[in-house]
């Protein structure tokens, strides 16, 4: 018995030890967890810290300034605006030292200026969500986001953002938005700068508007949102995109564009173009794109001058190039209308205005825009051969695409004898415009020939790409054919597109009779289909195309418009006739007839290269890395003037604080900056570097005062 107590005592003892060892373990290893927690949180702290910023940190790509889109004439018609957000830094060592004393001495001025600037929230507010930010530590407080330039301005010189980044804690991160504008004008062929959609001229020129891009390195807070850190220190600045100088003219196109709108409306028209183009150069000066929308307003929502369609009767020129060229009639050829009905093939040709007219000559057919009289004489002479008349579209440039410089044109379709859609009407029916398509820019390229005699220019977009208001890269005119007919053939085309407006069974002739100047030009009206209805709706396209004045053509102008279904105006000198013709009034009152130079106010070379006046730290950091070789007068100048002949020359400009500066020859940057370290007030006007300044050089400053600034 005694021993059986004994065993139990021995077993409740090595028990207990054992709990014991298991509880002394447990103690050892949380002092020890602690102690290193203790140890990793106060000693190895701030290491940890900065490793766990790292792991938040990243280089991230910084988007070049994209360069602006011009017209010829020096308006802006796409550029890129400056828009920051802005976030405070409370945790930064200037912000905080002396126990937050700059702080509290500018937070009250703080919010009173930032009530007044954005006027969104009362004083108070802002106080209280500062002082809160501040209380909290908030590293990268969100103060506001997308703020103008102008607004940012403002802001820099508000009470403790002015005294800079490290001391007041302000970080601005800029971005740029792509702004048009004149908004509607010619907004399809500028196009559209988004991330996923380009057309127009930002596609066609992306890489040469875009640039190169910089890095900076940024840190991600809440909301993943990024923020510039050490901005200074890890920036790789960007390299801004060129400017591209087009041959548009911002008044031809609003001209343009107000007279299509007008028929348009009127008329409720599904959609219509205008083009309007320098007849000695090919340049386009205007391309007006307006179509329908579901509320029945108009909008440039596509490019119709690039979208081929079945001409009408606008292509009976290329026919009568083709009959000429190849000597199968002359202007006093006969040809029988048959009262304007032609029965072929078991197809019947009709003509779009009753005439009632048999016997007349070729030029009278071409007047009163005979289908039956096209058909019949393309028919006759070439149905033996039908490629021989072919090869003349085709030769014409007709077949292909113009190659304007724009990207999104669409190819022509000319089918040849042989191919699955020749057929025997084919022919005769493509004499005046059908079994074809070609877009009204080939319309447009066709009779600028014919106005030039015979010279075919590739139709031309773009003149130019400046960087820095400098020409890098200058476009000439390009010949397509220095003659798509002899001279006597352009002639008698001339006769007979004049004759369409003067004469009196000429279909343009209601439409400019008593016109002070004559245009050679031509109406079209092409029943169009829709879709799988075909021809049952009644929809007719109108056109209108031609130059002036007659005897010296200057302009080109192709009007096309299609028409609603049964609309009860159609034809094309009734539709576009009126458009062709207000737009050739106003370019003839304003331009033609005065011989006024059109470009007086457009981009020139920038004339500060000889001398202008710069940083002085960029000006040597550009010359030594372009190896340009310069005389350093400056003497540790700021700004520095910059006088170019057989060598550089940077010589110091007189800065005072009480007295003003040349400004003359800076950018707008510089200048403002220059000016708000003086303490004055800028007002600008103008694009480019300055030119004058309403406080002259040498004159005494007084700060607050207003600078007017005008640039080139």
């Amino acid at each position: 018995m005694k021993h059986g107590n004994t065993s139990t005592s021995e077993v409740k003892r090595d028990i207990l030890w054992r709990v014991y060892l298991g509880y002394i373990a447990v103690v050892i290893v949380s002092m020890v967890v602690f102690g290193k927690a203790f140890y990793i949180q106060q000693v190895q702290g701030k290491y940890w810290r900065s490793m766990s910023d790292s792991l938040h940190q990243k280089i991230e790509a910084i988007d070049a300034e994209r360069g602006t889109i011009y017209s010829e004439d020096g308006e802006m018609l796409s550029t890129s605006i400056p828009q920051f957000d802005v976030y405070i830094d409370f945790g930064a060592d200037g912000l905080r030292e002396n126990s937050g004393k700059r702080f509290r001495e500018n937070v009250d001025s703080l919010s009173y200026s930032l009530s007044n600037l954005f006027q969104d929230k009362a004083q108070d507010e802002y106080n209280h969500i500062l002082t809160e930010g501040y209380r909290e530590k908030n590293r990268y407080f969100l103060l506001r986001r997308k703020i103008s330039f102008r607004q940012y301005q403002q802001l820099k010189n508000f009470p403790l953002v002015r005294q800079g980044k490290n001391k007041s804690g302000f970080i601005a991160d800029v971005k740029s938005i792509r702004l048009n504008p004149y908004q509607m004008l010619a907004f399809r062929t500028i196009g559209l700068d988004r991330d996923s959609f380009k057309v127009g001229l930002e596609m066609t020129y992306d890489t040469v508007l875009n640039g190169t891009k910089g890095s900076r390195l940024v840190r991600y807070i809440a909301g993943g949102v990024s923020v510039p850190v050490n901005e200074d220190d890890f920036k790789i600045e960007p390299e801004n995109g060129k400017d591209v100088v087009t041959t548009l003219d911002v008044h031809i196109q609003d001209i343009a564009e107000n007279a299509l709108m007008n028929m348009l409306v009127s008329n409720e028209a599904e959609h219509g173009c205008a083009i309007v183009m320098e007849v000695k150069t090919g340049k386009v000066k205007a391309i007006a794109n307006l179509g329908r929308r579901t509320d029945g307003s108009y909008w440039e929502d596509f490019n119709y001058a690039l979208s081929p369609t079945e001409p009408g009767s606008t292509f009976k020129v290329a026919t009568l190039i083709a009959l000429l060229e190849d000597k199968k009639i002359n202007l006093n050829s006969v040809v029988n209308l048959e009262g304007g009905k032609w029965e072929i093939n078991r197809r019947t040709v009709y003509d779009a205005e009753k005439h009632g007219l048999y016997n007349v000559n070729v030029k009278k057919a071409f007047e009163v825009s005979s289908n039956v009289g096209m058909a019949k004489l393309a028919y006759a002479n070439y149905s033996g051969n039908p490629s021989q008349f072919v090869n003349h579209l085709l030769n014409l440039n007709l077949g292909k695409k113009t190659g304007i410089d724009l990207a999104g044109e669409r190819p022509p379709t000319i089918y040849k004898p042989g191919s699955k859609y020749w057929s025997a009407v084919t022919l005769p029916w493509m004499a005046f415009g059908y079994n074809l398509a070609i877009t009204p820019m080939h319309t447009a390229m066709l009779y600028n020939a014919v106005a030039n005699n015979g010279k075919m220019l590739r139709p031309q977009l773009v003149s130019g790409i400046n960087n820095n208001g400098l020409p890098v890269k200058q476009f000439a005119v390009d010949v397509l054919h220095e003659k798509i007919c002899s001279e006597e053939t352009a002639r008698q085309l001339k006769e007979c597109l004049v004759g369409v407006t003067t004469e009196e069974e000429g279909t343009g002739y209601k439409l400019f009779k008593g016109s002070s100047y004559r245009v050679a030009g031509k109406s079209g009206t092409a029943l169009v289909a829709n879709g799988t209805r075909g021809y049952a709706d009644h929809i007719y396209q109108s056109a209108f195309a031609g130059f002036f004045p007659a005897e010296n053509p200057q302009y080109t102008v192709v009007v096309v418009i299609k028409n609603k279904p049964f609309a009860a105006k159609y034809y094309g000198a009734a539709v576009a006739g009126p458009v062709f013709k207000e737009i050739s009034d106003r370019l003839y009152t304003m331009y033609v007839k005065q011989g006024q130079p059109r470009y007086a106010n457009a981009l020139k070379p920038d004339s500060s290269v000889s001398s202008y006046t710069v940083n002085a730290k960029s000006a040597k950091q550009i010359f030594k890395k372009l190896a340009i070789p310069f005389t350093d007068s400056s003497s540790g100048k700021e700004v520095v003037k910059v006088n170019r002949t057989n060598t550089t020359v940077v010589v110091p400009v007189s800065m005072s604080n009480k007295l003003m500066p040349s400004l003359a020859g800076l950018n707008l940057k510089d200048a403002v900056m220059l000016c708000e370290n003086l303490g004055l007030k800028t007002s600008v006007r103008g694009k480019g570097k300055v030119v004058s300044q309403s406080l002259q050089a040498g004159e005494l400053i007084n700060k607050g005062k207003l600078i007017d600034i005008q640039l080139n």
